[in-house]
This record gives C-alpha cells, sequence and structure tokens, in this order.
C-alpha cells in the first residue's frame, strides 16, 4: 500500500518553528508506518531543532521554504509577494499531487484563500468551510459547523452545511447515521429568525441526512445532536464561549474530567470542509501537543479519503 505523505507548515503558528516541528516529532511516533511526514519551512531551523531534540532527520522528507506569511499579513496579497512561503510551497505540493493532506496553525484566511485558488471548491458546494467537535458529556463529541468562515448564510448554504458535517461526523468521528440538528432559539419549528424558519423548511425531509431538528443552546453538549449547524458568525460565538469556560475552569484551579476535555490541545484542528483535497487548519497558539493531534487529524481525514465522499455525493445530488 502507498504511503501517505502529510505536509506540515512548520513555519505557521505562534511558536513556530520550535512548536510545530516538536508536534511533527511526536505524530511521527504515534502514526502508522504508512504516513510519511514532509516538514516545510526553513531548512536549517528545522534541522537545527531535530538535532537538538536528537531525532534522525531522515525520518521526515524536508521542503525547504524560507518565507513566511505572517498572521498579520493580507491573505490574497502574501500568494502574490511571498511564493516561497511555507503556505504557498505546500498547496503548491498539494495541488501537484507531492503531498496527500496539508496542515497549518498559521494565517487561517492564508489557508482559505490557498485552498480557492490551488486545490479549489468541490464542484456544488457553495461554501466550503469550517467545523469544530465540542465535547458530549456522555463521553462522545458534537460537530458543529460552521465556527467562523462564513458569518452571513442563505438556508441552502447551511442545508449543505448539515450534508458536510454529516459526512465528517461519519466517516471522521465515527458516529453512525449521525443526527444533525440546527441551532435555533426555539425547538419548535416556527421559532427562530427568517434563516433558520428557512432552512428548517429544507431540511425536515432531507435524503441527504438525518435531521433531527431544532436545538436550543442549552443543549449543545449533550446528545440531541451528533451534528450542529448554524452560521459562522453564530458558530464562533458558540466556540469562543467554550474556550472561555475552560479557561475560566483552570483559572479557578478546578479539576474535572469532562471539563478538560474543552482544552483545544486535544482536537488539534479542523478540515476546511468542500475542498478538492484535505487542508486542516489549526490553532494559531497550539503548542506542540496541539500540532501532534493537528497531524494525525490531518492524517485520519486522509485515510478516511473525506474529499472524495464529499465529491461523490455532490455529484450525485
Amino acid at each position: 500500500m502507498a504511503s501517505i505523505q502529510i505536509g506540515i507548515d512548520i513555519m505557521g503558528g505562534d511558536f513556530a518553528p520550535k512548536a510545530t516541528t516538536e508536534g511533527a516529532i511526536l505524530a511521527q511516533k504515534e502514526l502508522n508506518n504508512n504516513v510519511d511526514l514532509v516538514l516545510i519551512g526553513d531548512e536549517k531551523a528545522i534541522l537545527s531543532i531535530l538535532k537538538e531534540k536528537g531525532v534522525d532527520s531522515a525520518l521526515f522528507r524536508i521542503v525547504n521554504a524560507p518565507e513566511v506569511i505572517e498572521m498579520g499579513d493580507h491573505p490574497t496579497k502574501a500568494f502574490a509577494k511571498k511564493p516561497n512561503s511555507s503556505i504557498s510551497v505546500g498547496f503548491h505540493l498539494l495541488k501537484e499531487g507531492k503531498i496527500d493532506g496539508f496542515a497549518s496553525a498559521g494565517n487561517t484566511g492564508a489557508m482559505f484563500v490557498g485552498g480557492y485558488m490551488s486545490v479549489k471548491p468541490i464542484p456544488g458546494v457553495l461554501r466550503p468551510c469550517i467545523s469544530s467537535v465540542l465535547p458530549k458529556e456522555d463521553g462522545g463529541v458534537n460537530v458543529i459547523l460552521d465556527v467562523g468562515a462564513n458569518a452571513d448564510c442563505k438556508p441552502d448554504v447551511l442545508y449543505q452545511f448539515g450534508i458536510l458535517g454529516s459526512l465528517f461526523a461519519e466517516h471522521v468521528c465515527g458516529i453512525s447515521n449521525p443526527k444533525v440538528s440546527l441551532l435555533n432559539i426555539g425547538e419548535e419549528e416556527t421559532k427562530g429568525n427568517m434563516l433558520t424558519t428557512a432552512t428548517h423548511e429544507m431540511m425536515k425531509d432531507s435524503s441527504h441526512f438525518n435531521f433531527n431538528g431544532n436545538i436550543e443552546s442549552r443543549d449543545i453538549f449533550g446528545d440531541h445532536a451528533d451534528v450542529i449547524v448554524c452560521d459562522g458568525f453564530t458558530g464562533n460565538v458558540v466556540l469562543k464561549e467554550a474556550e472561555a469556560f475552560y479557561t475560566l475552569i483552570k483559572k479557578r484551579k478546578i479539576e474535572d474530567e469532562y471539563f478538560n476535555r474543552f482544552n483545544y490541545e486535544n482536537y488539534g484542528g479542523t478540515p476546511i470542509l468542500g475542498l478538492n483535497k484535505s487542508v486542516v487548519i489549526g490553532h494559531g497558539i497550539s503548542n506542540d501537543i496541539a500540532i501532534k493531534n493537528m497531524i494525525v487529524l490531518t492524517a485520519d481525514v486522509v485515510e478516511a479519503d473525506l474529499s472524495s465522499k464529499i465529491k461523490n455525493t455532490f455529484n450525485n445530488e
């Protein structure tokens, strides 16, 4: 069986290249032998860190990309101005089929622009989006999308989020026949604003996913749903509030097994759903543990062949 090639933006993130290289070292130890890691970034810096950690550089493929797209750079302009940046080089390798998946904790806007410009959205997908996972009290997870890429949405876009989220939940999270719910201010189908009422009307007879009606925000950590659909503005508010609760609990020195699962390090990143190739973005503040989990998630998404499954679903509509 041919090996899977996962490209990692070593220069992306607040603590790059140290945290990203050390995260790659951890991932290499955890992943199966059929996964090869491609470190994309300043070769001298990468080799120096590997030497410092006593790790054989032959365990990785290193692609030199000395330029960096900074967090404050304009995403579109940066690609033209910095063709040798780690993100630009990573997307070139992905487009050419020299890597199977690409992960970065760098400039999120640049990752979206790179996805659109190089590997492009799957035909039929109106708006590629990003999801997150929220821990359920029973031990499982809820997938919520969108969480920031699309602040303004129309009903047909939210309907497609239901398809994308259901496929991600089934094939990557391992949830059989996932229940899809629409985030709203009440469970009744007539509740909500013009967007949610129109979306509910489209979703209620869906043959593309297992629609389970509306869900209120107080139930998002329960078992009513497996996939929670909302616009990116709402989803981002929910996600940031969940992160704030974790921060408060840690600040108050409360140790709780369930709330410890809110730690972003556990999840590492999230794929951009709806692109032709596997692209995963991580949190800018990622440490080595979070980077390791971002890389492992990328391998899981590639192994699940999620992009092809999404493509097949939209081709058969």
